[in-house]
């Protein structure tokens, strides 16, 4: 038998049957015409009650799954392609973010059904949204962006295991801390960071000295920080550490590394402090962002940055999905050089 259903579960039984059956289904490991398990073997195989089974095969039917012969049971239906439904649940949305999604969605199917939810790195919110939708979907694309503290995180993890892993789909960030197999395409922070600054070797070797300017706040300012500093030492560049607000005064000759968003006050008051200075930017300082995104084509003639590929996560998601392909996937993460550095 293999239909499965976990009695520790929130989700009722005749759900869970529910949704067993049809993926068996959609996926054409029952096709049409396969005769179903009568009531009474599907009762005693799951141990569940005759009223569980009659509930769920009379919402198959109702939904065009199956149908009923007499005398012969149950069989499955020919049936059109069911539209997927995804849930999308981001931690924040930004331009990148915006660029994950529209990869995503372009690469699966037309028909596809999404609804977007925000859980702003607030576990209470993020809890909300799963147990209310748990059922309802058949796949959780999530982004776990939320406070690293060992008591969230077990709490993320907790959450997240109600989710069966055949419907999990974790990108931007993996959790090492979650069983089972699952696709997961994401990004190492701290280990990108310093493989994206070894790309960016010769561009930084230009200048004297390399400034930072961290992400006040970030759940992932650490890990960067480690990562850099590896690569700094490594390489012996002379280099500092800012964790508040831009200097008063750039210093010609030397670049800044601004761990922010593209739009974000750091990079603005930069640019304007370059204009009253008059230092040509890319010339007389260099500017390096974080996070790819089209705009950056545009921002100061060209914004250089070191970013994962957004693009390539959700095509990558998405193919993992249309492929039930449940795998790990680290993400390319690459030096895109442009005129500001």
């Amino acid at each position: 038998m293999q239909i499965q259903v976990n009695h520790s579960s929130k989700t009722p039984l005749y759900k869970q049957v529910v949704q067993e059956i049809k993926e068996l289904i959609t996926k054409k490991v029952w096709k049409e015409g396969h005769l179903l398990p009568s009531m009474n073997q599907l009762c005693e195989s799951l141990q569940v009650s005759k009223e569980t089974v009659k509930k769920a095969y009379s919402i198959l039917r109702a939904d065009g799954f199956i149908d009923a012969a007499h005398g012969k049971g149950f069989f499955v239906k020919k049936i059109k392609k069911q539209a997927l439904k995804v849930l999308v649940l981001f931690d924040v949305l930004s331009f990148y973010k915006k660029e994950l999604f529209e990869s995503f969605s372009e690469h699966m199917d037309s028909n596809t059904e999404f609804t977007i939810r925000l859980f702003n790195q607030e576990i209470d919110l993020f809890e909300k949204f799963i147990l209310e939708n748990l059922g309802q979907f058949d796949y959780y694309v999530i982004t776990p962006h939320l406070p690293l503290t060992p008591k969230i995180q077990a709490r993320v993890i907790s959450i997240l295991k109600k989710i069966p892993n055949r419907q999990l789909v974790l990108l931007d960030r993996d959790l090492d801390g979650l069983p089972g197999n699952f696709i997961s395409i994401y990004q190492d922070f701290e280990n990108d960071v310093y493989e994206g600054l070894q790309q960016a070797t010769e561009a930084i070797s230009r200048y004297p000295k390399l400034n930072i300017f961290t992400m006040k706040g970030s759940l992932y300012g650490k890990l960067l920080h480690k990562g850099i500093q590896h690569y700094c030492e490594e390489q012996k560049i002379n280099h500092a550490f800012f964790d508040q607000k831009i200097p008063d005064k750039l210093t010609a000759g030397e670049s800044y590394f601004i761990l922010s968003g593209q739009l974000e006050n750091e990079l603005i008051q930069m640019a304007r402090m370059a204009k009253a200075q008059k230092l040509k930017i890319g010339k007389d300082i260099g500017i390096l962002s974080y996070n790819e995104s089209a705009i950056n084509e545009i921002i100061l003639n060209g914004l250089s940055v070191l970013s994962t590929d957004f693009k390539e996560m959700g095509k990558e998601a998405a193919i993992a999905i249309k492929e039930d392909k449940h795998r790990k996937t680290k993400c390319v993460f690459r030096f895109i050089k442009r005129n500001t550095f």
